[in-house]
C-alpha cells in the first residue's frame, strides 16, 4: 500500500475527518481513506463484500489435484504426539 503524507490541513477539515472518525468509531485515517474513495468514486456500493488484501487472490484458484496434495502434506502435522501430551 501506498503511504501518502498530507500536510498544512485546513483546522475545519481535520475537525470534520475527527468527526466523522468518532461517528464511525474508526481512526482518524480510516476516515480519510473512507472520503478519498469517496471523492475517487471508489466508495463501496451498500451491501458489497468487503475487500481483504491477503490471500484473495489464491482464493479459489488450486486444483482439486493441488488442493488433495495440500491435504495430504497437513496430515503428519494434524497427530497427536503422545510423548508430549500426556
Amino acid at each position: 500500500m501506498k503511504v501518502v503524507t498530507v500536510r498544512q490541513i485546513p483546522r475545519e477539515l481535520a475537525r470534520a475527518i475527527e468527526r466523522r472518525a468518532r461517528a464511525a468509531r474508526t481512526s482518524v485515517n480510516k476516515a480519510v481513506i473512507g472520503l478519498l474513495e469517496e471523492a475517487a468514486g471508489l466508495a463501496k456500493k451498500e451491501g458489497a463484500r468487503p475487500r481483504h488484501h491477503d490471500l484473495d487472490a489464491l482464493a479459489g484458484s488450486w486444483t482439486d489435484e493441488e488442493t488433495a496434495a495440500f491435504n495430504r502434506s497437513l496430515q503428519a502435522q494434524r497427530g497427536i504426539d503422545p510423548d508430549v501430551w500426556t
